[in-house]
């Protein structure tokens, strides 16, 4: 069998897009050649910056932190659920999950190709489907662990209003004071599966999986390793997600 690589991560850039409300990512030189012999990169991000993965300390302090995971639950033979063509917004049943979840078996990551990172960098990135808690549901009685999505979030990501200064300082003025103050987001399927028993493990902010689905569709078996910078007592890192796609040999009979 001969094996192609696919990188599923977002480069790591200053002013990258962030979680709204999460540190935002700034690299500049610290050291250079000219000045002291040697390149170094002064890195300032967040631990949920780019293409990650969630611990279930991230929701709750009484569930393992990343370093309490076995490395088994970032690696492993992918399972691809199409979910391209959904609307903005929309919540994804279980019942879109049923043909994948079928194929799913101990040890599976399964990936949520909703065809969103064709908005990476734009306002729209942010209104990517979700998983309804049924599906989350539905995911953990399938016994699957590690779920990895091509979006900012399995759950809603709340708008967090206009980017102009100005927009936003007029809307606060025609806000009344006895206007109910907006609900934070549930983030009920990140409860459901970071909370599962032995703890679970989310993949956030994946590239184009389309190569995943071309592959699975032609019967390749594709594997997935996702493991995180190893932070201690975190809630999640950033990771270099990346497929493997075993394709049969060519033939080399002849000459």
């Amino acid at each position: 069998m001969a094996a192609s690589l696919i990188d599923l991560t977002h480069p790591v850039t200053s002013g990258m897009p962030v979680y709204p409300g999460d540190p935002e990512v700034v690299l500049r030189p610290a050291l250079t050649v000219a000045a002291d012999g040697v390149n170094v990169l002064d890195v300032h991000l967040g631990s949920q910056s780019g293409t990650h993965v969630d611990a279930p300390y991230h929701l709750d302090v009484t569930w393992p932190t990343l370093d309490g995971l076995p490395l088994e639950l970032f690696t492993g033979p992918a399972v691809v659920a199409d979910l391209r063509g959904l609307a903005p917004r929309s919540g994804i049943g279980a019942e879109r999950l049923a043909p994948a979840l079928a194929a799913c078996r101990a040890g599976t990551v399964l990936l949520l190709a909703t065809g969103w990172p064709r908005h990476w960098g734009t306002e729209h990135y942010l209104a990517h489907p979700w998983l309804t808690p049924a599906a989350a549901e539905a995911i953990v009685a399938a016994g699957v662990r590690t779920v990895a999505v091509d979006a900012l979030s399995v759950d809603p990501t709340t708008d967090p209003g206009p980017a102009d200064p100005e927009v936003a300082a007029l809307l606060a003025e025609l806000t009344d004071e006895h206007d109910p103050e907006p609900e934070p987001p549930s983030l009920a399927a990140h409860r459901i599966l970071l909370g599962r028993e032995g703890g679970g493990v989310i993949a956030e902010n994946l590239t184009d999986l389309t190569p995943l689905i071309e592959a699975q569709a032609a019967g390749l078996p594709v594997q997935v390793s996702l493991f995180p910078v190893r932070l201690t007592a975190a809630d999640g890192a950033p990771v270099r997600a990346v497929a493997r796609i075993d394709r049969p040999d060519t033939d080399r009979t002849g000459g």
